[in-house]
């Protein structure tokens, strides 16, 4: 687990703009159990890409996107383990990776970014297509 006082800004920069951490497994299975609409869960990280790329694209994208998820929530690779893992779990097929970033309709898994998504392009774009992630899914 890395030093709490180490990540916490990298928190901070997606607790800033309105998301709500989930530390637990039962926390994220307590929401996405009887949840209607649309849930957008980012796994957080210390690397490079959710320095800059993920995190600066989330927040691009909820600054320039007509249509928002109802909910934003956050877990945090190396640290929120159980929650972590409720989510990979919640993301199958796809494997585990961090940063990601997954779109729950009703609890559903509808739209997922991997890692290598978002490795090797910059904020815009992972912001733009996150703009019509969830124009298609969050009318």
């Amino acid at each position: 687990m890395y030093p709490e006082n180490l990540i916490a800004p990298m928190r901070q920069e997606l607790t800033d703009v309105g998301f709500q951490e989930f530390r637990t497994a039962e926390q994220v299975e307590d929401h996405l159990a009887d949840h209607k609409g649309t849930t957008f869960i980012v796994i957080n990280s210390v690397c490079g890409c959710a320095a800059g790329a993920a995190r600066p694209g989330v927040r691009y994208a909820l600054e320039n996107s007509s249509v928002k998820p109802d909910v934003l929530a956050t877990v945090f690779a190396g640290n929120d383990v159980e929650a972590v893992a409720k989510v990979r779990e919640l993301h199958l097929p796809y494997p585990p990776s961090s940063p990601s970033m997954a779109l729950f309709k009703d609890g559903e898994l509808v739209h997922f970014i991997e890692r290598h998504h978002i490795e090797g392009r910059n904020a815009k774009m992972i912001g733009d297509h996150l703009v019509e992630v969830f124009e298609h899914f969050c009318k």
